[in-house]
């Protein structure tokens, strides 16, 4: 049994049909995000809307118990906290660790989709990337 079969079997089929929905919109829309922080003129605008992308995966898979989607979700929107502070452009290093972050919740929508486990969080994701100029 995959992750879509596990939430199907505990949930509301709408709230998790909504949650799919959502989450592929939000994914979808995560890497043309992180390339923007690179614009000056874009910056606040697409780190405060990656960071309401990561809160909002956070909530939901809270809810929904996928507990290393919120994990890894929770650690991301801890950092863009942080970047929310900084003075635009961000680094290469921080722009390259945000796309594979991107990359890893992309391959979850997969996982969704195809009903397969949850793939597992690399663990280089993990190291924080110097957020300074």
């Amino acid at each position: 049994m995959g992750i879509r079969s596990d939430l199907d079997a505990n949930y509301d089929f709408e709230i998790v049909d909504e949650f799919l929905d959502h989450y592929a919109m939000m994914v979808e829309s995560m890497e043309v995000m992180v390339i923007d922080l690179a614009k000056p003129s874009m910056y606040k605008r697409s780190i405060n809307e990656l960071f309401r992308v990561f809160h909002n995966i956070k909530s939901a898979s809270a809810y929904l118990k996928i507990t290393p989607m919120n994990k890894l979700a929770t650690f991301v929107e801890d950092e863009l906290e942080e970047l929310r502070t900084k003075e635009p452009p961000i680094n290469p290093e921080v722009t390259d660790w945000l796309l594979k972050i991107s990359d890893m919740f992309a391959a979850w929508h997969d996982d969704l989709k195809m009903d397969n486990e949850l793939s597992k969080i690399k663990f280089s994701l993990l190291k924080i990337p110097d957020t300074g100029k």
